[in-house]
């Protein structure tokens, strides 16, 4: 539970498009719609097997799946 906690809080913390000069990557618009949906699928743990890093300063699910491949997990 407190893996899918984790996963969650680091999902919020989008690359939001206002911070793109403080982090020194491009932003991303993730709808409303998709962050409720990656919430309610965390909780059911249907991401359990992608890593909590994975899910650092990305935008959606999808940025996420890549970044788990790119980090071999």
């Amino acid at each position: 539970m407190v893996g899918r906690a984790r996963r969650i809080q680091f999902f919020l913390s989008q690359n939001f498009n206002v911070a793109e000069t403080l982090i020194g990557q491009p932003g991303s618009y993730v709808p409303v719609e998709e962050t409720v949906r990656v919430f309610k699928e965390t909780l059911e743990g249907k991401h359990d097997d992608l890593s909590e890093d994975a899910f650092r300063m990305v935008g959606g699910i999808d940025d996420v799946v890549e970044k788990a491949k790119k980090m071999n997990y």
